[in-house]
C-alpha cells in the first residue's frame, strides 16, 4: 500500500477508497499533486543535493534538508520541495560554525565572521560585565547569534576602579567617586597608574565579597560561564580570589574560560594551577588558545591536558590558527619582561594600524603616547600551530579582535575557520574534513550544552536541530585576510543560514537579514528573536 512521507511520519494514501470509480492514471496524478502541495507548505527552505556532513553522527553523504520555523525538520535521501530552494550540488552542507572566542560584537565583526561561516560568535575568554549590556551595537540587528560569559576583569574594573564597560567594545566609563578618581589619575599620571588597582592590587575581604556577588548575579542572569583573562591581572589575583572564582563557577555548574598566567616561554605553571583548582573544586575549565600559552612547550601542555581528562577533570582547550598574538600596547603583559615571556624582541612586534615594526625608542614613545593602540606580536612557529590544530578534541576558534572601523587594522582572525578548511584540510591534508568540521561545530556545542540548553540544538545537521547551517565549496574555501589587509572576506562560503534564514546567499550578503539571537544560559535560552526585513 502506497505511503506519503510527511515530516518523518507516514500516512496511508487515502485515494484507494475511491479506486472503484477513479481510473489509475487520474489517481496517480492527484497523488502527485497532493505531494507537491504538501511539500511546498511543509518547508520554508530546502537545501537539495548537498554533501551533508554531520560530525556527531558520522553522516557524510548526499542528503536533502528541509527547514521550517528555524528548525531542521527533514534530512532526506530524496530531493524536497519548499518555498525557497538552494541547489547545493558540489557543496558541503555543514552545521554552522560556533566560535567560542571572539571579541568583536560589532556589525563589522559579525559581517566578516559570517563570511567565515560562523553562525554563533561568543565572547567567553574575557567575557563582559555587566552582562546585559554586551553586544549593544548589534542587539537589535544581529546577523549571527551572540553571547558572553561573566567578565571577571570587567567586575574588577568596576569594583577597584569604578569603571563600567559599555557594549563589549570601546572605553570604559567612570561611575561614582572611584570612577572619576580613576579618570583624574589617568589625566595626570596616565593609563598605567590609573588602572593599577585593577591590574596589580589584591582584593580585600570586602571587595572579595562584592566580586562574588557580581559574579553570582551575572551567572544567574544567564552568563555563558566565567570569563577569566587571568594573565592580564596576574599580579592582582591571589589564592583566595582565584579559589572564590572556581568555587562560584562550580556551584553554578558552568566552566571557567581562562587565559592562564604566563611565565617565561613554555612555563607550565599557569596550566597546572588551573588544573589543580579544577580538580580541587570540581570545576569545569576551558583553557583558551593553548598554543599561545604554551609557545615552544606545546607538546607538554597537550599531554598534561589529556592526563587531566583521564583523571576525571572536565577540561577542554582550543587553538586559533595564527602564529601571532594581538593586544593593547598598554596591556599588563607588556609591563613585565615580555621579551623573555614570548622569546621575541622589538622587531617581532608591529603596530597594527600601519604594519611598522618597533625598536626600543619607538616602543617607549608609543607606550606613553598611544596606550589604546593595538600591537601584533609574532612569537609562534607554524609547526606548533599545526600540532595544536590536529590534536584530537582541540576546538578551533578565531580570537577576533574588535572590528570597529576599516580605518583601524586588527589581526586577520576573521578567516580562522576558512584557513583550517582551505589550508590545513585541503592543501596540507593534516586532518580530514569531517574531523575539522567537528572542531568547529559539535565540540564547541558539547562544551556548552550541559548548562546552556540552546547548544543541545546547535552544531548538528539532524532532525529537530536549529537551522544554523554553513554551505561552502570544499575546492575553493580559503582565508584572504592578512595582517596588512584584514578586511577581506574568505573565499568559498556560498550560503550561511542562521535560525532558518539566509544571511549570505550565493556568496553575497543578504541585505536586511538579521536573524541572530542573544544566547543565554537560562530556561528561555535566548532573547532578541531575530529580525528579517523583506527587500
Amino acid at each position: 500500500m502506497k505511503k506519503l512521507a510527511v515530516d518523518g511520519r507516514f500516512y496511508k494514501g487515502r485515494g484507494l477508497a475511491f479506486a472503484h470509480w477513479l481510473r489509475k492514471p487520474l489517481l496517480l496524478l492527484m497523488a502527485g499533486m497532493l505531494a507537491m502541495v504538501t511539500h511546498a507548505s511543509d518547508y520554508a527552505l530546502v537545501i537539495n543535493h548537498g554533501r551533508v556532513i554531520d560530525p556527531e553522527s558520522g553522516l557524510d553523504a548526499t542528503r536533502h534538508i528541509g527547514v521550517r520555523d528555524g528548525t531542521i525538520v527533514a534530512v532526506s535521501t530524496a530531493p524536497l520541495v519548499g518555498d525557497i530552494t538552494i541547489d547545493a550540488t558540489g557543496l558541503v552542507v555543514a552545521p554552522g560554525f560556533i566560535d567560542l572566542h571572539t571579541h568583536s560584537p560589532t556589525q563589522l565583526g559579525q559581517y566578516y565572521q559570517a563570511f567565515d561561516g560562523v553562525t554563533t560568535a561568543l565572547e567567553l575568554e574575557a567575557g563582559h560585565y555587566p552582562l546585559q549590556s554586551y553586544g549593544a551595537q548589534i542587539s537589535s540587528e544581529a546577523m549571527i547569534n551572540f553571547g558572553a560569559s561573566a567578565g571577571y576583569i570587567g567586575m574588577r574594573l568596576f569594583e577597584k576602579n569604578g569603571l563600567v564597560m559599555s557594549g563589549g567594545i570601546g572605553q570604559p566609563k567612570p561611575e561614582g567617586y572611584k570612577g572619576w578618581k580613576t579618570a583624574l589619575v589617568n589625566l595626570i599620571w596616565g593609563n598605567d597608574a590609573a588602572l593599577a588597582p585593577t591590574l596589580r592590587e589584591t582584593a580585600n575581604l570586602q571587595e572579595l565579597s562584592q566580586l562574588r556577588n557580581l559574579l553570582e548575579t551575572d551567572l544567574a542572569q544567564g552568563a555563558l560561564g566565567v570569563g577569566l583573562a587571568l594573565d592580564y591581572i596576574s599580579e592582582a589575583v591571589g589564592d583566595a580570589e582565584i579559589a572564590m572564582i572556581f568555587q562560584v563557577a562550580a556551584q553554578a555548574g558552568v566552566p571557567v574560560f581562562v587565559h592562564v598566567r604566563r611565565g617565561i616561554d613554555g612555563d607550565p605553571a599557569g596550566l597546572r594551577e588551573v588544573i589543580s583548582l579544577a580538580a580541587q573544586y570540581d570545576t569545569s575549565v576551558h583553557v583558551c588558545h593553548i598554543s599561545h600559552n604554551a609557545i615552544s612547550n606545546l607538546d607538554l601542555f597537550l599531554v598534561e591536558v589529556a592526563a587531566a581528562q583521564e583523571q576525571g577533570v572536565d577540561i577542554t582547550t582550543e587553538v586559533l590558527p595564527y602564529n601571532a598574538g594581538s593586544a593593547l600596547i598598554s596591556s599588563a603583559v607588556f609591563s613585565r619582561d615580555w621579551q623573555t615571556i614570548f622569546n621575541i624582541d622589538y622587531a617581532d612586534v608591529e603596530w597594527a594600524a600601519t604594519g611598522e615594526r618597533f625598536d626600543k625608542a619607538m616602543w617607549d614613545d608609543y607606550r606613553a603616547d598611544h596606550p589604546q593602540g593595538q600591537v601584533i606580536h609574532h612569537y609562534l612557529e607554524e609547526a606548533w600551530t599545526q600540532r595544536a590544530v590536529i590534536e584530537p578534541g582541540v576546538i578551533v576558534v578565531s580570537d577576533l579582535l574588535p572590528m570597529e572601523s576599516k580605518d583601524k587594522n586588527v589581526a586577520p582572525h576573521n578567516g580562522a575557520f576558512s584557513k583550517v578548511l582551505g589550508r590545513y584540510v585541503r592543501e596540507e591534508q593534516l586532518l580530514d574534513l569531517s574531523t575539522a568540521l567537528g572542531k568547529m561545530t559539535i565540540l564547541p556545542a558539547r562544551r556548552l550544552e550541559h548548562f546552556a540548553e540552546a547548544f543541545r540544538r546547535k552544531g548538528r545537521i539532524q532532525l529537530a536541530m536549529d537551522a544554523d547551517i554553513t554551505i561552502f565549496d570544499p575546492l575553493t574555501i580559503m582565508d584572504n585576510a592578512t595582517y596588512q589587509q584584514p578586511y577581506r572576506e574568505a573565499d568559498g562560503i556560498a550560503y550561511v543560514i542562521v535560525n532558518g534564514h539566509a544571511i549570505i546567499a550565493e556568496g553575497k550578503r543578504v541585505e536586511n537579514s538579521f536573524p541572530g539571537k542573544r544566547i543565554l544560559a537560562t530556561s528561555s535560552d535566548s532573547t532578541n528573536q531575530g529580525k528579517i526585513h523583506d527587500r
